[in-house]
């Protein structure tokens, strides 16, 4: 080994390999996979105090997003704080202003719910867009963002795997440093 100061400045991970190898250099094996970049989750914050009726609904979807996904986590926001996300119940159809990546409104509408629509699957979906996913209509029930094309009795919440990818994707390549877009975009469901 070269030196103490050298070995104290090399993390005790490489360390101890030196120290087992006795200083010699040893390939890692063929088959062991390169160590993934990891950072923190993204968090975006929504207020769902003007939810009215649908507080629970918002919370639930929020809750399938954040058990389908890491790259992202959705937690209610902090008293005194601004949100990224404000949930307003309205008597409209279901619709979300997204104005960029993990920012926007939701307006949960009344309309689909009285038409017998799934509110959590909704919620769900209405946070997708949030999380940049378009619509996919028509659709099947398999699939979160056909909305409302997969009819009254589909009641899944829950993202395929193309949609929790697609989130990963975008807010992976955030927190790599890219920016995302501030263009707004409607999405009537």
């Amino acid at each position: 080994m070269r030196s103490s100061k050298f070995v104290r400045a090399l993390p005790a991970a490489v360390t101890a390999v030196l120290a087992l190898t006795a200083g010699q250099a040893v390939a890692a094996p063929a088959s062991a996979a390169p160590a993934e970049h990891t950072a923190a989750a993204r968090t975006v914050t929504y207020d769902a105090s003007g939810a009215a009726e649908f507080k629970d609904a918002v919370a639930k979807g929020a809750a399938v997003w954040n058990e389908s996904v890491v790259n992202v986590q959705l937690k209610p926001v902090a008293s005194g704080q601004r949100a990224n996300v404000r949930i307003i119940a309205d008597n409209g159809w279901p619709r979300t202003l997204s104005t960029g990546l993990g920012s926007g409104t939701i307006y949960f509408g009344r309309e689909a719910v009285d038409e017998g629509y799934n509110t959590v699957r909704i919620s769900s979906h209405e946070l997708g867009h949030i999380l940049g996913l378009p619509d996919m209509k028509p659709g099947p029930c398999s699939s979160l963002m056909s909305g409302s094309t997969a009819g009254v009795s589909c009641t899944n919440p829950n993202p395929n795997a193309a949609e929790k990818a697609e989130v990963e994707d975008s807010f992976g390549l955030v927190g790599a440093g890219a920016t995302a877009a501030a263009t707004p975009r409607m999405y009537r469901d």
